[in-house]
């Protein structure tokens, strides 16, 4: 219903971190069954087979993080694909790969429209190697806080957006009166400027109110973007919101502006 595009609140370093991330997330999709141009994965039902499979290797599936690895039978295969061969990685480190993988174009490129234009801000904010850490953070706590609330669920949950919403949770503590630039679909694309509070608390109420209605089964993990956004904010409170904004000036005296 809403869909930011871009924010006026330039920061004073290139967001490294934040195009980093954003590349990652990218090679691994044009690599994977998804993203159509690897023909390495055939195509019809065996395309379908391989998009199942790569998702149970390289995603999460919510029931191990709380009661350990399923067995390989056990992983639900669409009709007439042979069962699952092996696991990436332990269920811990399924969270880590799954923030990396997406399950189509729509998927990645809607999150990393959101990485990047409020990634940079708060990545200017925290610091380069500070931001990371936020961010897998953000998305490890997303992941768990949605495997909680389905302790239950075999469904394979992949996609940056836990990590994300953490980032949407920080800009909001720390920027709420930038101004962002937002398109509306109904309203046949229309931009208009907003505070970033009002953008993004709508864009979390919108969460909150999908979560709430959401039946069990595949779909998008509102509970995961909830999850990360508080934490975001809160992390944001806490750690960064006393500190004061330097001007541009006082950065370069003290040297945090880079050449």
């Amino acid at each position: 219903m809403l869909i930011p595009v871009y924010d006026k609140n330039p920061g004073p370093r290139t967001p490294v971190v934040t195009y980093a991330l954003m590349a990652l997330c990218g090679v691994v999709f044009l690599i994977s069954p998804f993203s159509g141009l690897n023909l390495v994965y055939g195509t019809g039902h065996d395309l379908l087979c391989a998009q199942a499979e790569y998702l149970a290797r390289w995603g999460v599936i919510p029931t191990e993080l709380w009661h350990g690895r399923i067995p390989l039978a056990e992983v639900p295969m669409p009709t007439g694909c042979p069962s699952l061969r092996s696991f990436a990685a332990p269920p811990f480190g399924s969270v880590l790969t799954a923030l990396f993988v997406h399950g189509g174009w729509v998927h990645l490129l809607g999150n990393m429209l959101f990485l990047w234009v409020f990634g940079d801000n708060v990545e200017n904010r925290m610091g380069r190697v500070r931001f990371l850490l936020f961010y897998l953070a953000a998305g490890y706590l997303a992941t768990y806080g949605y495997a909680l609330g389905h302790a239950s669920s075999t469904q394979t949950l992949v996609g940056a957006s836990g990590a994300i919403s953490g980032v949407l949770g920080a800009y909001l503590c720390l920027y709420p009166k930038a101004r962002v630039t937002s398109v509306f679909p109904f309203l046949f694309f229309l931009p208009l400027r907003f505070p970033a509070w009002m953008v993004l608390i709508f864009w979390f109420v919108l969460q909150w109110l999908a979560g709430a209605i959401q039946q069990t089964g595949p779909g998008v993990a509102y509970l995961a973007h909830i999850t990360g956004f508080v934490f975001g904010f809160l992390c944001a409170w806490v750690c960064y919101r006393a500190t004061p904004k330097l001007e541009p000036a006082a950065r370069a005296t003290r040297g945090d502006l880079q050449p």
